[in-house]
Protein backbone atom coordinates (compact mmCIF):
# COMPACT_ATOMS: atom_id res chain seq x y z
CA UNK A 1 0.00 0.00 0.00
CA UNK A 2 1.62 3.57 -1.21
CA UNK A 3 2.34 5.57 2.30
CA UNK A 4 0.51 8.91 2.23
CA UNK A 5 2.47 11.02 4.80
CA UNK A 6 0.42 13.12 7.63
CA UNK A 7 0.46 16.75 6.70
CA UNK A 8 -0.39 19.01 9.03
CA UNK A 9 -1.13 23.04 7.73
CA UNK A 10 0.42 24.90 9.94
CA UNK A 11 3.46 23.52 9.38
CA UNK A 12 3.36 23.13 5.48
CA UNK A 13 1.90 26.71 5.04
CA UNK A 14 4.59 28.55 4.59
CA UNK A 15 6.91 25.94 2.64
CA UNK A 16 3.56 25.50 0.18
CA UNK A 17 3.77 29.06 -0.55
CA UNK A 18 7.16 28.90 -1.12
CA UNK A 19 7.55 25.49 -3.36
CA UNK A 20 4.01 27.19 -5.18
CA UNK A 21 6.17 30.67 -6.15
CA UNK A 22 9.48 28.40 -7.61
CA UNK A 23 7.40 26.46 -9.55
CA UNK A 24 5.91 29.21 -11.53
CA UNK A 25 9.75 29.95 -12.58
CA UNK A 26 9.94 26.46 -14.54
CA UNK A 27 6.28 26.94 -15.50
CA UNK A 28 6.45 30.54 -16.94
CA UNK A 29 9.15 29.55 -19.03
CA UNK A 30 7.86 26.44 -20.54
CA UNK A 31 5.02 28.80 -21.51
CA UNK A 32 7.35 30.18 -23.96
CA UNK A 33 9.92 27.96 -24.88
CA UNK A 34 7.71 24.36 -25.22
CA UNK A 35 5.21 24.28 -28.36
CA UNK A 36 2.21 24.40 -27.32
CA UNK A 37 -0.22 21.46 -26.61
CA UNK A 38 -4.09 21.61 -26.11
CA UNK A 39 -5.30 22.18 -22.51
CA UNK A 40 -2.05 23.98 -21.69
CA UNK A 41 -0.37 20.61 -21.55
CA UNK A 42 2.75 21.95 -22.46
CA UNK A 43 2.77 24.49 -19.31
CA UNK A 44 2.60 22.03 -16.63
CA UNK A 45 5.26 20.16 -15.12
CA UNK A 46 5.53 16.30 -14.22
CA UNK A 47 6.44 14.02 -11.08
CA UNK A 48 9.66 13.18 -10.45
CA UNK A 49 11.86 10.36 -8.24
CA UNK A 50 12.64 13.53 -6.32
CA UNK A 51 9.50 16.17 -6.98
CA UNK A 52 9.02 17.92 -10.07
CA UNK A 53 10.40 18.09 -13.60
CA UNK A 54 9.77 19.80 -16.66
CA UNK A 55 11.39 16.80 -18.30
CA UNK A 56 13.66 17.74 -21.41
CA UNK A 57 13.17 21.17 -23.02
CA UNK A 58 13.84 21.11 -27.14
CA UNK A 59 15.98 24.14 -28.59
CA UNK A 60 19.32 25.62 -29.00
CA UNK A 61 21.00 23.28 -26.10
CA UNK A 62 18.28 20.60 -24.81
CA UNK A 63 17.72 21.16 -20.77
CA UNK A 64 15.87 20.08 -18.17
CA UNK A 65 14.69 21.29 -14.69
CA UNK A 66 14.09 19.82 -11.84
CA UNK A 67 12.44 21.15 -7.94
CA UNK A 68 13.88 19.06 -6.20
CA UNK A 69 11.36 18.27 -3.06
CA UNK A 70 13.52 16.04 -1.29
CA UNK A 71 16.72 17.40 -1.27
CA UNK A 72 15.26 21.19 -0.85
CA UNK A 73 16.95 22.20 -4.23
CA UNK A 74 16.20 24.04 -7.17
CA UNK A 75 18.24 22.21 -10.40
CA UNK A 76 18.78 22.23 -14.32
CA UNK A 77 20.87 20.59 -16.40
CA UNK A 78 21.85 20.91 -20.17
CA UNK A 79 22.46 18.02 -22.67
CA UNK A 80 26.04 19.42 -22.93
CA UNK A 81 26.60 18.67 -19.91
CA UNK A 82 26.03 21.62 -17.85
CA UNK A 83 24.83 21.80 -14.25
CA UNK A 84 22.82 24.11 -11.73
CA UNK A 85 22.26 23.46 -8.27
CA UNK A 86 20.83 26.27 -6.09
CA UNK A 87 19.91 25.11 -2.08
CA UNK A 88 16.34 26.08 -1.19
CA UNK A 89 16.09 27.87 2.08
CA UNK A 90 13.10 30.28 1.76
CA UNK A 91 14.70 32.84 -1.24
CA UNK A 92 12.92 34.68 -3.50
CA UNK A 93 11.54 33.30 -6.99
CA UNK A 94 12.82 35.83 -8.56
CA UNK A 95 16.51 34.92 -7.22
CA UNK A 96 16.26 31.94 -8.60
CA UNK A 97 14.66 32.92 -12.06
CA UNK A 98 17.48 35.10 -12.24
CA UNK A 99 20.05 32.48 -11.79
CA UNK A 100 18.54 30.34 -14.30
CA UNK A 101 18.41 32.62 -16.75
CA UNK A 102 22.15 33.38 -16.34
CA UNK A 103 23.07 29.63 -16.67
CA UNK A 104 21.41 29.00 -19.68
CA UNK A 105 22.32 31.68 -21.43
CA UNK A 106 25.85 30.59 -20.49
CA UNK A 107 24.58 27.17 -21.54
CA UNK A 108 23.95 28.50 -24.96
CA UNK A 109 20.45 27.71 -24.65
CA UNK A 110 17.37 30.52 -24.56
CA UNK A 111 17.43 31.60 -21.23
CA UNK A 112 16.42 35.40 -21.24
CA UNK A 113 12.46 34.51 -20.68
CA UNK A 114 13.29 33.07 -16.96
CA UNK A 115 14.24 36.17 -15.40
CA UNK A 116 10.71 36.50 -13.66
CA UNK A 117 9.39 35.34 -10.20
CA UNK A 118 8.18 36.98 -7.02
CA UNK A 119 10.59 38.95 -4.66
CA UNK A 120 8.51 37.38 -1.36
CA UNK A 121 11.08 35.84 1.17
CA UNK A 122 9.86 32.65 2.85
CA UNK A 123 12.12 33.16 6.36
CA UNK A 124 9.79 29.80 7.68
CA UNK A 125 10.93 27.69 4.97
CA UNK A 126 11.60 24.34 6.22
CA UNK A 127 13.18 21.25 4.25
CA UNK A 128 11.60 19.00 6.17
CA UNK A 129 8.23 19.93 4.97
CA UNK A 130 9.15 20.12 1.92
CA UNK A 131 10.32 16.37 1.54
CA UNK A 132 6.98 15.54 3.48
CA UNK A 133 5.24 17.53 0.81
CA UNK A 134 7.15 15.83 -1.91
CA UNK A 135 5.91 12.22 -0.78
CA UNK A 136 2.09 12.79 -1.03
CA UNK A 137 2.53 14.50 -4.50
CA UNK A 138 4.49 10.80 -5.11
CA UNK A 139 1.66 9.09 -3.38
CA UNK A 140 -1.00 10.90 -5.36
CA UNK A 141 0.93 10.69 -8.73
CA UNK A 142 1.04 6.53 -7.99
CA UNK A 143 -2.62 6.23 -6.92
CA UNK A 144 -3.03 8.40 -9.97
CA UNK A 145 -1.22 6.50 -12.12
CA UNK A 146 -2.89 3.19 -10.99
CA UNK A 147 -6.29 4.63 -11.74
CA UNK A 148 -5.56 6.57 -15.02
CA UNK A 149 -4.19 2.85 -16.51
CA UNK A 150 -7.70 1.54 -16.39
CA UNK A 151 -9.44 4.54 -18.37
CA UNK A 152 -10.16 3.81 -21.70
CA UNK A 153 -10.17 7.12 -23.53
CA UNK A 154 -7.61 9.71 -23.83
CA UNK A 155 -6.08 11.85 -20.58
CA UNK A 156 -3.68 13.89 -19.65
CA UNK A 157 -0.25 13.02 -18.39
CA UNK A 158 -0.26 13.18 -14.80
CA UNK A 159 1.13 17.08 -14.12
CA UNK A 160 1.07 20.05 -11.37
CA UNK A 161 -0.14 23.22 -12.61
CA UNK A 162 2.52 26.12 -11.29
CA UNK A 163 -0.44 28.84 -11.57
CA UNK A 164 -2.61 26.74 -8.74
CA UNK A 165 0.19 24.09 -7.41
CA UNK A 166 -2.20 21.68 -7.83
CA UNK A 167 -1.40 18.09 -9.12
CA UNK A 168 -3.94 16.79 -12.09
CA UNK A 169 -5.09 14.01 -14.38
CA UNK A 170 -8.05 15.23 -16.91
CA UNK A 171 -10.19 12.63 -18.68
CA UNK A 172 -11.45 13.48 -22.31
CA UNK A 173 -14.53 11.13 -23.04
CA UNK A 174 -14.47 12.43 -26.94
CA UNK A 175 -17.46 14.63 -26.51
CA UNK A 176 -17.97 18.38 -27.53
CA UNK A 177 -20.06 20.88 -25.60
CA UNK A 178 -23.10 21.93 -28.00
CA UNK A 179 -22.35 25.77 -28.89
CA UNK A 180 -19.35 26.44 -28.23
CA UNK A 181 -16.15 26.50 -30.98
CA UNK A 182 -14.70 23.20 -31.24
CA UNK A 183 -11.61 24.97 -32.37
CA UNK A 184 -11.40 26.04 -28.46
CA UNK A 185 -10.86 22.92 -27.25
CA UNK A 186 -10.58 24.00 -22.98
CA UNK A 187 -14.13 25.34 -22.87
CA UNK A 188 -15.46 22.72 -25.80
CA UNK A 189 -14.25 19.54 -24.81
CA UNK A 190 -16.14 17.58 -21.77
CA UNK A 191 -13.88 16.81 -18.96
CA UNK A 192 -13.28 15.12 -15.56
CA UNK A 193 -10.58 16.44 -13.38
CA UNK A 194 -9.11 14.28 -10.75
CA UNK A 195 -6.78 16.37 -8.86
CA UNK A 196 -4.86 16.86 -5.46
CA UNK A 197 -4.04 20.38 -3.56
CA UNK A 198 -2.03 21.53 -0.75
CA UNK A 199 -4.53 24.19 0.31
CA UNK A 200 -5.71 27.50 -1.11
CA UNK A 201 -8.12 30.75 -0.56
CA UNK A 202 -10.90 28.38 -0.76
CA UNK A 203 -9.70 25.61 1.28
CA UNK A 204 -6.67 26.22 2.91
CA UNK A 205 -5.20 22.59 3.76
CA UNK A 206 -4.47 19.60 1.61
CA UNK A 207 -7.76 18.23 -0.14
CA UNK A 208 -8.25 16.15 -3.30
CA UNK A 209 -10.96 17.36 -5.74
CA UNK A 210 -12.89 15.50 -8.86
CA UNK A 211 -14.87 18.16 -10.80
CA UNK A 212 -16.22 18.23 -14.77
CA UNK A 213 -16.98 20.15 -17.45
CA UNK A 214 -19.64 21.20 -17.72
CA UNK A 215 -21.23 19.62 -14.18
CA UNK A 216 -24.30 17.75 -15.14
CA UNK A 217 -26.72 17.72 -12.25
CA UNK A 218 -26.91 13.87 -12.42
CA UNK A 219 -23.54 13.46 -11.90
CA UNK A 220 -23.60 15.65 -8.67
CA UNK A 221 -27.00 13.27 -7.25
CA UNK A 222 -23.80 10.21 -7.40
CA UNK A 223 -24.04 8.76 -4.12
CA UNK A 224 -20.23 9.72 -2.40
CA UNK A 225 -18.72 7.37 -0.15
CA UNK A 226 -18.43 8.32 4.05
CA UNK A 227 -15.57 11.11 3.81
CA UNK A 228 -16.02 12.88 0.45
CA UNK A 229 -18.84 15.44 -0.06
CA UNK A 230 -20.17 17.75 -3.04
CA UNK A 231 -19.19 21.37 -2.91
CA UNK A 232 -20.83 23.73 -4.70
CA UNK A 233 -19.48 27.43 -3.47
CA UNK A 234 -15.72 28.84 -4.97
CA UNK A 235 -16.23 25.97 -7.57
CA UNK A 236 -18.80 22.76 -8.04
CA UNK A 237 -17.29 19.55 -7.68
CA UNK A 238 -16.42 16.12 -5.11
CA UNK A 239 -14.20 17.03 -2.43
CA UNK A 240 -12.06 14.64 -0.03
CA UNK A 241 -9.99 16.34 2.86
CA UNK A 242 -6.31 14.86 2.90
CA UNK A 243 -6.81 14.22 6.75
CA UNK A 244 -10.09 12.21 6.15
CA UNK A 245 -8.18 10.33 3.57
CA UNK A 246 -5.28 9.22 6.14
CA UNK A 247 -8.19 8.10 8.53
CA UNK A 248 -9.27 5.57 6.12
CA UNK A 249 -7.99 2.03 6.25
CA UNK A 250 -7.01 1.69 3.42
CA UNK A 251 -6.25 5.57 1.64
CA UNK A 252 -5.23 4.27 -2.17
CA UNK A 253 -7.78 1.95 -2.19
CA UNK A 254 -10.26 4.29 -0.91
CA UNK A 255 -9.11 6.75 -3.59
CA UNK A 256 -9.31 4.17 -6.44
CA UNK A 257 -13.09 3.50 -5.43
CA UNK A 258 -13.91 6.91 -5.14
CA UNK A 259 -12.35 7.88 -8.49
CA UNK A 260 -14.07 5.03 -10.14
CA UNK A 261 -17.23 5.54 -9.40
CA UNK A 262 -17.44 9.18 -10.42
CA UNK A 263 -15.54 8.03 -14.08
CA UNK A 264 -17.97 5.56 -14.18
CA UNK A 265 -20.82 8.52 -13.78
CA UNK A 266 -19.08 10.43 -15.82
CA UNK A 267 -19.06 7.87 -18.71
CA UNK A 268 -22.72 8.47 -19.11
CA UNK A 269 -23.85 11.40 -18.33
CA UNK A 270 -20.76 13.63 -20.04
CA UNK A 271 -21.17 11.73 -23.44
CA UNK A 272 -22.87 12.35 -25.97
CA UNK A 273 -25.54 9.51 -27.44
CA UNK A 274 -23.06 8.96 -30.42
CA UNK A 275 -20.17 8.09 -28.03
CA UNK A 276 -22.26 6.20 -25.93
CA UNK A 277 -22.77 3.92 -28.81
CA UNK A 278 -19.15 3.82 -29.72
CA UNK A 279 -18.19 3.29 -25.62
Amino acid sequence: MRRFPELDIDTIRATRDALHAYARVPGDLLKLQRPRRKHWWHASLRPSLTGLTTDVIHGRVDYEIELNLRDSAFCARTATGGQLHEALHGQPAAELALKLSNFLESEGATGRDAAAGAADRFPDYSQYAAAKLGQAFSAAAGAMAGFRAGIREETSPIQLWPHHFDLSMIWLPGAKIPGEDPADEEHSDKQMNFGFVFGDEGIDEPYFYVTAHPLPEELTAVELPAGTVWKSDGFSGAVLLYKDLLAMDDPAAYLQGLWSRLYAAGRVYLKTDETRERA
